[in-house]
């Protein structure tokens, strides 16, 4: 009866040592895998309810009946443990154990109701007897054993091919449930109930642990420094030991000798050597158990010297990831540079781009997005990333597919941020090491300050790489403005050959149709409505002659063969020639033109393509000043300075028209330039703003530049309805005068034509 209460006392407190279990896989459950965890608690549960529930049925002192009721409690517990392992594993194919567990559990329900009617003895050999009513417990143990294979098999081949070792190592804590459930119910099976049920309670705490522990100890390093402790104090006291028979058998025969003071001398001696000794032990033991050794400080001194003048970005690629490689005995490595862009949206992205090295292909690059959980992990924490944290911490859950993707082709362990200025500028990334340990903390905190060290010339190198890389695009830019400009030439050299050639060959024919039309025109037998049609033509031709002259014009200046023909030239008269020679297109457009012109000095120059200047001039400011618009033309003479050291004579052209754009200042003196809608162009020299040849003012321009002087416009701007008007200036220089030769000048010209009101002259 005592034995019996001692074990009831035994199973309650089991029982209630499930409860921190439970409160701890509850309290922990954000950090670890939901459904694993919450089937660890259920375990839990179950493991504590039989426990109680056993107490009770010894405590009425019936214990045997519940043999066979442990038997399935622990197939159902595998179950719940197979698949918490499944999840944690991330198998997608765990609900397949559940449908296990349901079709074994159907076979039992068959086997105890008999409803396949089977006989008591199933099968015997006269030695050995299978009773029907022992089948329920032999079909579930059999379950159990297919179970606790799946679950072995699995654990082992997730282990072989994790190539993470803090994931590895996590695993490993899985053993611990795994081997106590196997031992727990195997002595359960063999009718060792009290002996079996702390098993349960180790698995059950075990379980709960390795699920919601993201972090777990490196359970390699707490035995490698394990065995260094052990084999120190070992060699220490051996040491002493050995020292102090030693000193016995040497001295201890002689009167003086005192074990007190060799106690004292050898201990002395040993606290001599104690730190080299293990400093040995400690070395030797890492070698042996296949554990890190390097030299932090000096790495990090080797280091600092080897990139401190690097600008080259390969070659500082190279040394930076080479050193760690070698001194920390990493697989492989990269640097990657890290460019912030601000996309049209407002949002920040992060390109990291690969900073190739000769040994290694260049990879694509990822753009993390600022919000991202990696980018802003980053920037907030600016500390190491590990793949294993990014592959399971619940942090981390929210990483898109493309960056899981980008981080996993690389095959990296670690990712150290490289920040400079509080600006995060790149990103050592590293694999497995060579011994296939973690990382631990004091080597994340190693290479971070690697990556402090590489901030500063990576910054160095990237404004070379960058500058190098504006060259070649400057380089390359002004090869192919080179080859635009060369084109553009070709073109333009075409178009000038063009004009040329057409305005040699048509001036010819032109001239045979002018002449026929004006003897058409001249025979009195030609009848009146003939006559019409053959002035018609004859005003045709003059036009299309004129714009032969102006082509072969601008001929000339492309080809710089325009030689002005110099000689005295009275400009107020000139212009008052080519004035009264457009004063019918004048009256027709209802315009008012006024010109008011001082007594100029004479200017050497060609009065004929003087005369193209103004007409042309004259013709755009009807053209394009509307109907009751004024024309004024006025003059100065300009005594000499810098620029013009004998002195010259300004012409202003304004109208009330249209006005000039101010960004097409200069465009309007270019060949061919026509405002406005090239189909919707006239012919027309008076409608408001018909177009032309568009080779006016380009012509306008190369007569007054050979003559040595200046034209440009002034206008507030381009206006079709309020008119702001424009001014075209001239300047012409004046010739130096000879010996004893006075300047001549001509008259004074006040013309008026058009309207009948006078004007105010506009300014």
């Amino acid at each position: 009866m005592n034995a019996s209460l001692a074990q009831v006392v035994i199973l309650l407190l089991l029982g209630v040592f499930y409860l921190p279990v439970v409160f701890f896989a509850v309290q922990r459950r954000e950090e670890g895998q939901g459904g694993a965890i919450w089937l660890a608690v259920l375990y839990a549960l179950i493991a504590m309810s039989i426990n109680f529930a056993e107490a009770l049925w010894r405590e009425r002192g019936d214990a045997s009946l519940f043999q066979g009721l442990q038997t399935y409690v622990s197939f159902t517990l595998a179950v719940i443990l197979t698949i918490a392992l499944q999840i944690f594993l991330k198998r997608e194919r765990w609900w397949a154990w559940i449908l296990f567990s349901g079709i074994w559990g159907l076979g039992l329900a068959l086997i105890l109701t008999n409803a396949l009617n089977l006989p008591d003895v199933i099968w015997t050999n006269d030695e050995l007897v299978l009773y029907r009513s022992r089948l329920g417990p032999v079909w579930v143990i059999l379950g159990w054993i297919i179970l606790a294979i799946a679950m072995i098999l699995d654990l082992s081949n997730a282990q072989r091919h994790s190539r993470q070792p803090l994931l590895r190592g996590r695993l490993g804590f899985w053993w611990l449930p795994l081997v106590f459930t196997l031992l727990g119910d195997i002595l359960l099976f063999s009718g060792l109930l009290i002996a079996a049920q702390p098993m349960r309670l180790v698995v059950a705490a075990s379980a709960a642990y390795v699920i919601s522990t993201h972090y777990v100890p490196d359970v390699k390093a707490i035995a490698r420094r394990v065995v260094i402790h052990v084999a120190s104090i070992s060699a220490n006291v051996g040491i002493y030991i050995g020292g102090f028979l030693v000193l016995q058998a040497l001295f201890g025969e002689t009167e003086r000798y005192n074990p007190l003071l060799a106690g004292a001398a050898v201990a002395l001696f040993v606290a001599a050597i104690f730190t080299p000794v293990t400093n040995l032990i400690s070395r030797a033991i890492t070698t042996w158990m296949k554990g890190d050794q390097y030299d932090a400080s000096l790495t990090i001194h080797q280091y600092s010297e080897s990139i401190s003048n690097i600008l080259d970005m390969d070659r500082l690629s190279s040394i930076a990831v080479n050193i760690m490689l070698e001194a920390m005995q990493i697989e492989r490595g990269f640097l990657f540079l890290v460019d912030g862009e601000r996309q049209p949206d407002g949002r920040k992205t992060y390109k990291v781009r690969f900073a190739r090295t000769p040994e290694e292909r260049e990879r694509v690059a990822v753009e993390l997005d600022e919000d991202g959980v990696v980018a802003s992990y980053f920037i907030r924490d600016q500390k190491p990333l590990l793949q294993y944290d990014l592959d399971l911490h619940t942090a981390f859950r929210a990483a898109s597919n493309p960056e899981r993707a980008w981080f996993d082709d690389l095959r990296c362990e670690v990712y150290i941020p490289i920040f400079a200025k509080k600006q995060w500028i790149g990103m050592l990334a590293f694999g497995s090491k060579l011994s296939g340990n973690r990382y631990t903390r004091e080597d994340l905190a190693v290479l971070s300050a690697h990556a402090n060290q590489t901030a500063v010339a990576l910054e160095n190198a990237r404004l070379v790489d960058n500058l190098m890389r504006l060259n070649n695009e400057l380089r390359q830019a002004r090869r192919t403005l080179e080859k635009n400009n060369q084109e553009l030439q070709r073109i333009d050299q075409a178009k000038s050959d063009f004009i040329s050639i057409a305005s040699h060959e048509l001036r010819t024919p032109l001239t045979v149709i002018k002449g026929y039309t004006e003897m058409l025109m001249d025979d009195p037998k030609l009848e009146k409505d003939q006559k019409g049609m053959m002035k018609g033509i004859h005003d045709g031709t003059l036009r299309l002659h004129e714009v032969m002259d102006s082509m072969f014009d601008i001929a000339q200046l492309d080809a710089r063969s325009l030689i002005p023909h110099l000689q005295p030239v009275d400009l107020a008269q000139l212009i008052r020639e080519v004035c009264v020679e457009n004063s019918k297109t004048i009256r027709e457009r209802e315009q008012y033109i006024n010109v008011k012109l001082p007594a100029l000095p004479l200017i050497k120059a060609d009065s004929h393509l003087l005369r193209k200047i103004f007409h042309h001039l004259i013709r755009n400011a009807i053209k394009f000043t509307p109907n009751n618009g004024w024309i004024n033309i006025t003059g100065k003479h300009i005594p000499a300075i810098v620029n013009l050291p004998n002195g010259g004579v300004e012409i202003v052209v304004s109208d009330t028209g249209v006005g000039v754009d101010p960004n097409l200042r200069e465009t309007i003196f270019t060949k061919f330039y026509q405002p406005g809608d090239l189909g919707k162009h006239s012919t027309s020299k008076s409608r408001f703003k018909g177009g032309g040849a568009g080779l006016g003012l380009a012509l306008s321009k190369g007569i007054v530049e050979a003559h040595g002087g200046r034209i440009w416009v002034e206008s507030p701007g381009y206006d079709e309805v309020n008119f702001p008007g424009s001014q075209f200036h001239i300047i012409l220089p004046l010739a130096a005068l000879e010996q004893r030769e006075l300047q001549k000048t001509g008259e004074p010209v006040n013309y008026e034509n058009g309207k009948s009101a006078a004007p105010a002259i506009n300014k």
